[in-house]
């Protein structure tokens, strides 16, 4: 009988236990952490999926928007994005009644967003469940658990209902990319010759910006073979620097080379490594810098918002100009008017090559950065060691977007104009940003 009673009581403690939750539990489930891995789950899935870089960035801005705009209920201080990026109407509030976990809210938002613009959409839901068992392992009451996914699904069904007016379905039926016969075109390059990707992402609607034209850069060097022209000498720049190039510059190159799939040869076989979008990369030091500086869920959310929608509208105004201009790009203007045996220490990516959107993207994203976290904030960035690349350590976020923009140059990917004029336009697009778009109350 005694035996029957202990279980009994065993049970019923059990069962308090899990309604009412462990002492201290928010000390557990509040935590940053699970804010970055759920983004992180996103883009290790976008990058199995391969993604190209101006469709990763728009998956990045709208969990990045889901996450915040849930997170900010947990701090006053902050307010809404809406009213303030292009379309986004005011956020569903929580009911007053109801104790929530905006952090668990936001994990539930960012992944059911994040699924829903990704294919492999399995991997999601196993990753979720995961994380959802380690919420309830960490102590959180079965009612707040519940609220918490209940409210984080509104939140998720309002960033979708947004989502859904932005004009990406409508680009998936225009048509594809028509190659010029002009010698100053771009062309197709090796080795697989990709037809152009998104020719069409300048209709897609911006989130800060009014527009994909209102940042534009000065007009291209005008094509020509003649070998006093500048186009030639910006030509002969790229083929000398790579020709000459030192192990370290080689290094810079591949660190920062984000091809979401690369093609490598050799000899008669070829194979497709997959490796982390451009935008990945900085969202990826997004992570590193929060974490460095311990920022907490909303302060993570809010950098990850701002740096996001900056790099999202960055290419949005690069491809406006890529397809304007339709630069040829160094490999096949080198191939054939310099050096047929030539070629870059980058694969070439598919698109056009006025301007460099990585120089772009880098400078804007340093600018929000620097904003958020200050200047000479030192930082070590791994982001590649995961793709077999070491580390490299930075003094400032402006001093890895400026290798990241240099690093198209040794690349070989990129004359120097389409450099230099894409951290132009990188540069006016972040301080856009940063005297525009408001996190904070005054």
């Amino acid at each position: 009988m005694k035996k029957i009673i202990f279980i009994y009581l065993t049970c019923m403690l059990t069962c308090s236990y899990a309604n009412a939750g462990i002492p201290g539990w928010k000390s557990k489930t509040e935590n940053a952490d699970y804010i970055h891995r759920a983004i992180k789950e996103i883009t290790d899935v976008m990058v199995y999926d391969i993604y190209s870089p101006p469709v990763a960035s728009r998956t990045y801005a709208y969990i990045s928007v889901a996450a915040y705009e849930t997170l900010i209920h947990e701090d006053p201080s902050y307010i809404s994005l809406a009213g303030q990026l292009h379309g986004l109407l005011p956020s569903p509030a929580p009911e007053e009644d109801k104790q929530c976990s905006f952090t668990l809210a936001a994990v539930h938002a960012i992944l059911t967003v994040g699924k829903s613009l990704v294919i492999s959409e399995e991997k999601v839901d196993d990753f979720e469940a995961s994380l959802m068992e380690e919420f309830k392992k960490d102590g959180m009451p079965a009612d707040v658990f519940d609220n918490s996914i209940v409210y984080g699904q509104k939140m998720a069904d309002h960033i979708l209902d947004w989502i859904s007016k932005d004009n990406y379905k409508q680009t998936r039926s225009l048509p594809a990319y028509t190659v010029q016969n002009d010698p100053a075109s771009w062309k197709p390059t090796p080795p697989v010759y990709i037809k152009a990707i998104e020719p069409h992402w300048n209709r897609i609607r911006t989130f800060i910006i009014d527009s994909a034209q209102e940042f534009r850069p000065v007009h291209p060097p005008v094509f020509s073979t003649d070998s006093t022209s500048e186009f030639y000498k910006t030509a002969i720049a790229v083929y000398l620097q790579v020709n000459s190039n030192t192990p370290e510059q080689d290094e810079i190159a591949n660190f920062w080379d984000c091809n979401p799939f690369k093609i490598n040869q050799r000899g008669h076989v070829m194979y497709a490594v997959k490796k982390i979008s451009p935008g990945g990369h900085w969202i990826n030091i997004t992570r590193l810098v929060c974490e460095k500086a311990g920022a907490g869920p909303v302060a993570s959310a809010e950098a990850y918002a701002c740096v996001a929608t900056t790099i999202a509208d960055c290419f949005i105004s690069s491809w406006d100009e890529k397809y304007r201009s339709v630069v040829i790009r160094p490999e096949s203007y080198i191939n054939k008017y310099i050096d047929p045996d030539w070629r870059p220490v980058l694969q070439t990516p598919p698109f056009p090559e006025y301007t460099s959107a990585h120089s772009l993207i880098s400078t804007g994203a340093s600018i929000i950065l620097t904003k958020l976290f200050g200047d000479n904030f030192h930082f070590t960035d791994s982001t590649e060691n995961e793709f077999g690349l070491p580390a490299r350590s930075f003094n400032s976020f402006y001093d890895a977007s400026n290798e990241a923009a240099i690093s198209r140059f040794y690349g070989g990917i990129h004359y120097l104009p389409a450099v230099k004029y894409g951290q132009v336009v990188g540069e006016e697009i972040g301080k856009y940003v940063i005297n525009k778009l408001k996190t904070k109350k005054d």
